[in-house]
């Protein structure tokens, strides 16, 4: 099956490809004290979405993340058609996670996750759905039924600089 396009960066940011807008989430929802911002930029030549922050471990906290919806009204879709997810990224030379949620997915802090290196040059990277890990949770992943996705550079105190020029279902 084709690749089915999730953002392009076409349009106006924080507007993604698919309808849904792009999110800044961090550990302050639940008292960490990481910071981060999230912008639109021409980074190496290509136009990005860009998370830039501070990951701070104090107060329980660790997280920043670019947060997307698949469906614009936040309703899951159906992937099971698709292998996994590509992205385009460059970066820092520092390790990142994209995290899936599910509709089986209740709590905040359950997803389902794989890492990966943004290297300093621009690179295609496939992520298959069948290398996600269950986090917090026992429900199995379910491609079926994902509702959102977010890049995020987590557990550890660190500079997080990730830049995003698209991402995909292949």
């Amino acid at each position: 099956m084709a690749a089915a396009i999730i953002d392009d960066m076409s349009l106006d940011f924080p507007q993604a490809s698919n309808g849904a807008r792009w999110e800044l989430l961090s550990d302050r929802v639940m008292g960490g004290i990481s910071s981060g911002g999230l912008t639109r930029e021409t980074v190496a030549g290509r136009k990005a979405i860009r998370l830039q922050g501070e990951v701070s471990l104090e107060n329980n906290g660790g997280f920043i993340q670019m947060a997307l919806d698949l469906d614009p009204s936040g309703a899951a879709i159906d992937c099971r058609a698709f292998t996994g997810i590509e992205i385009e990224a460059a970066g820092n030379d520092e390790t990142y996670g994209l995290h899936l949620r599910t509709t089986a997915l209740e709590r905040p802090w359950q997803s389902y996750r794989q890492t990966f290196r943004a290297g300093r040059a621009w690179q295609s990277i496939s992520l298959p759905f069948a290398g996600f890990v269950p986090h917090r949770t026992p429900a199995a992943f379910d491609a079926g039924h994902l509702r959102r996705l977010g890049l995020v550079a987590i557990g550890r105190a660190f500079s997080a600089d990730l830049a995003l020029a698209a991402i995909r279902f292949y």
